[in-house]
């Protein structure tokens, strides 16, 4: 079993930056892949950025060139810069982890936080 806790979530103004952090415990040995999700009040949950335990990346055309997903594998954890802010930005961020996928399909993901609120305002 893996657990996952985001943190580093609020209310960052229009164009701000933010950065979210996510710890991994548990059975870590049987996960390659860890990223960033979000989904917004009505929306579907949105794969925004993943990374490969050898540093691969992959961004969602929505978010590619403002948010940078990075690891750090002695300490096990994944965080998300955001930057260049957008209202349509807002959301619930969940940090997950996957074994042998590397897509952007939520559904290729078996592990899931209980996710940190973003909210973009002015």
């Amino acid at each position: 079993q893996v657990q996952l806790q985001e943190s580093g979530g609020g209310l960052v103004q229009p164009g701000g930056a933010l950065r979210l952090t996510c710890t991994v415990s548990g059975n870590i040995v049987g996960t390659d892949t860890w990223a960033w999700s979000r989904q917004a009040p009505g929306k579907k949950r949105e794969l925004v950025a993943t990374i490969t335990n050898g540093g691969q990346t992959n961004y969602a055309d929505s978010v590619k060139g403002r948010f940078t997903i990075t690891r750090d594998n002695a300490k096990n954890m994944v965080y998300l810069q955001l930057n260049n802010t957008k209202p349509e930005d807002t959301a619930l961020y969940y940090c997950a982890a996957a074994n042998n996928y590397f897509g952007l399909r939520p559904a290729g993901y078996t592990y899931w936080g209980q996710g940190t609120q973003v909210t973009v305002s002015s």
